[in-house]
């Protein structure tokens, strides 16, 4: 991590919070890594009062387990908290996707076809950490092209506690983690809501059995009925 050269406590606290989010969606930390705040503060430049600071807003977004101040980790996601968060994403994403066909420009959809292109280059070069940031920007492109900055919040949040599980069962999943975008993409582009809503379904679902084996749940089992009846429906 880069030194961070900001100036006041508040604006310093802030830009190290956001920098721990970012790494923490993008899979820079694995569950069960411990941090360190006075390792984290000299990779950062600062002292350790920020970076403490970040941690215990982190803790309350249940994204790390503060057990004390030397014993800070990164929680394994239980099979429960999984089918929670999975199946609010379900909902809040399909959501946002339906949103995104209907609203997208046709630099959306150039911005959406450049995140492929940048993942397949890679899963290509067997680069997990540039894949695991391209994959939690895509997510994150539906609510952007749908202006929905209150949902693309929601799920800021569920990407802090699911961000470390999705790239520790990156390479297991191989191209599952990326083939399911493309349907997402063809959706959008034939501006159908239905099926962009569908297709990320079937992602975060089928695209992400390698992520459901890591806390051991079936792949059968992943979809509720709602979303089973929805996708039944389209097909």
């Amino acid at each position: 991590m880069a030194p961070l050269p900001i100036p006041d406590h508040e604006s310093l606290g802030g830009a190290v919070y956001a920098m721990l989010c970012d790494g923490l969606m993008k899979g820079q930390f694995q569950p069960g890594d411990r941090l360190r705040i006075r390792e984290l503060a000299e990779q950062l430049g600062t002292s350790v009062t920020p970076v403490r600071d970040a941690i215990l807003r982190l803790a309350h977004d249940d994204a790390v387990v503060f057990r004390s101040p030397r014993d800070i980790r990164i929680p394994a996601i239980t099979a429960a908290r999984y089918r929670e968060i999975r199946d609010m994403r379900l909902r809040l994403e399909a959501l946002a996707a339906e949103a995104a066909a209907l609203a997208a420009t046709p630099d959306d959809i150039r911005h959406l076809e450049k995140n492929l292109r940048d993942n397949e280059s890679a899963l290509l070069s067997h680069d997990r950490r540039a894949a695991t940031t391209l994959n939690q920007s895509f997510h994150f492109l539906l609510p952007q092209i749908a202006g929905m900055p209150v949902l693309q919040g929601v799920l800021r949040r569920l990407w802090l506690q699911m961000g470390p599980l999705i790239a520790d069962s990156y390479d297991a999943g191989g191209r599952a983690m990326i083939d399911h975008h493309y349907p997402v993409v063809d959706a959008i582009r034939r501006r159908d809501p239905a099926g962009a809503a569908v297709a990320i379904m079937s992602d975060i679902t089928l695209g992400g059995a390698a992520i459901a084996a890591r806390v051991g749940q079936a792949t059968e089992s992943l979809l509720p009925p709602s979303a089973t009846n929805m996708m039944h429906q389209n097909t």
